[in-house]
């Protein structure tokens, strides 16, 4: 049974009092280190001889504001002892690891390398169901293009692109972290990177399944940013159907105004000879009369051709 000490913000004398002895420097830095609502870190899993430092980021999706933040806790483990370091997000909720603890304890999984594998495992529930998400407001957004206008769905189009991108950036990097672990690999010297004692045999099955949902993850992120492609595109040609009707009906105004402009001006001309229509009793009526005809014979060709 291994002792799971949780800590929430600590300071450096808590991380020092915790930590296994001689643990890194840089380690100690990383744990220190606030936390962003932003993933600038990436999610890993490293070996450092008797001990294991680990960073997760856990995606959650805010339904009701549109957004995405990510919630970091660290871990470091040897065989006797796991320390997880939660970080809160400014403006968040930090990561809670009540769920996670009452599974460990229902299952009588008490090693260290249980238990990261069950907060490995609940990370992985997060990016799949976040995926589902994605994929409901990505058909959300293909079913209100028609009804949106350009600006909003432009910028819905940018929000959920970034959100994807972040997603990306944060979930290859622990797919990766999960199947060095599952594959057992080896330094240069051909060293396991990961102690049996921090990761036995039985515990590498185990974050197989973790694995296995990381890659779902992984195919769901591509499936979702070819949809979000897909609407992309027929966004961009709706606004080339929309610039094609208003291109007809100023074409339609254009040509309206033509032959009235070409009338008027033709009988505008200060000539006094041979222009028998000026000398005519009915010549203005006549020029009307030749204006109207023309727009009608006008109206019904555009009308025909499907322009108005």
């Amino acid at each position: 049974m291994a002792e799971w000490i949780d800590l929430l913000d600590p300071s450096l004398d808590e991380i020092r009092r915790h930590a296994p002895q001689g643990i890194d420097h840089v380690v100690v830095a990383d744990l220190v280190r606030p936390a962003s609502a932003d993933p600038v870190v990436r999610p890993a899993l490293q070996g450092y001889g008797d001990y294991v430092f680990g960073r997760l980021l856990a995606a959650v999706l805010v339904p009701e504001e549109d957004r995405v933040f990510y919630q970091e806790v660290d871990l470091v483990l040897t065989h006797d002892r796991i320390v997880t370091v939660r970080k809160t997000p400014e403006g968040e909720a930090p990561y809670d690891v009540t769920g996670v603890k009452k599974v460990c304890e229902a299952k009588g999984d008490l090693q260290s390398g249980m238990i990261a594998f069950h907060l490995l495992d609940d990370v992985a529930e997060r990016y799949i169901e976040l995926l589902e998400a994605f994929d409901d407001e990505i058909d959300e957004l293909e079913e209100h293009i028609d009804e949106w206008s350009n600006d909003r769905t432009r910028r819905r189009l940018s929000d959920l692109r970034h959100d994807l991108l972040h997603i990306r950036r944060t979930l290859a990097p622990t797919r990766d972290a999960v199947r060095g672990i599952v594959e057992g690999r080896v330094d240069l010297e051909g060293r396991p990177l990961f102690r049996r004692e921090v990761f036995p045999r039985d515990v590498e099955r185990q974050f197989a399944s973790v694995y296995d949902k990381l890659l779902r993850a992984s195919e769901s992120l591509e499936l979702a940013r070819d949809l979000l492609a897909a609407a992309r595109d027929f966004h961009q040609t709706k606004i080339a159907n929309d610039q094609n009707e208003v291109t007809k009906t100023l074409t339609v105004i254009a040509s309206l105004l033509l032959l009235p402009t070409f009338i008027v001006g033709l009988y505008g001309q200060n000539f006094q000879h041979h222009f028998p229509e000026i000398h005519w009793r009915l010549g203005y009526l006549w020029s009307w009369a030749l204006i109207v005809v023309t727009t009608f014979l006008q109206l019904w060709f555009f009308r025909r051709k499907r322009w108005i």
